[in-house]
């Protein structure tokens, strides 16, 4: 079954965390790999990004922290994405994540956590493998 519209992704910043240039430089490479991205910004609250995620009817939500708060808004929001029935959505994450912290994540519904150093090009080859067609 060919897909009938682009891989439509939320970007998010959970939190207190300020920076966001990957998350900027992430929304342009996805679009540029031709899916639509809509993204939420810093400080988002994790029910901001799921009611997001409902209205546009997500395939990807991608969250980015580098605060360290990852284990509290990560889980909240996958926590919530299931509350409210999205359990097929592609759930990722990125940013300075311990490598063992990964697991926590994954556990809560994570399919991947891309640190530092991973390519656009990584990512949109992860989220084309992944999103349901």
């Amino acid at each position: 079954m060919t897909r009938q519209r682009p891989i439509k992704a939320v970007l998010a910043k959970p939190g207190l965390d300020g920076h966001d240039r990957g998350a900027h430089v992430l929304t342009l490479g996805l679009r540029d790999a031709g899916m639509e991205v809509i993204y939420l910004g810093i400080r988002t609250p994790a029910e901001l990004i799921v009611q997001a995620a409902i209205e546009e009817d997500a395939d990807v939500v991608a969250l980015s922290c580098l605060s360290g708060a990852h284990e509290y808004h990560f889980p909240r929001v996958a926590e919530l994405l299931k509350e409210a029935g999205m359990t097929d959505v592609l759930l990722i994450g990125g940013g300075v994540i311990p490598a063992e912290d990964i697991p926590l994540l994954q556990a809560a519904g994570f399919k991947a956590i891309f640190g530092p150093g991973t390519t656009i090009q990584e990512i949109t080859a992860f989220i084309h493998e992944h999103v349901r067609e």
